[in-house]
């Protein structure tokens, strides 16, 4: 199951939530400190302090739009039953 890094104020990580419920994925919810040096679980996966973070398996996702891209691909586009007939 992936893992997904965040802050509930922040804007770019509710596009990932959004887009992870929107296709229906289930993923392990972490909200991380606000104050970033904090963050030390989003350090030990990334090598940063920003988030939003994916984990999914060994993949390590840092920026938004690479992670709504990810989605998007791997789980969108075809991939399963009804994908993409809105």
């Amino acid at each position: 199951m992936m893992t997904l890094y965040h802050v509930s104020w922040c804007p770019e990580c509710e596009l990932v939530r959004r887009k992870l419920a929107d296709l229906r994925v289930p993923y392990e919810d972490v909200v991380v400190p606000d104050f970033r040096p904090l963050r030390k679980q989003v350090f030990e996966v990334s090598g940063q302090y920003f988030v939003p973070v994916l984990k999914d398996g060994d993949r390590v996702l840092t920026e938004t739009q690479e992670i709504l891209d990810y989605l998007e691909e791997q789980y969108a586009g075809g991939s399963r039953p009804g994908a993409g007939n809105q």
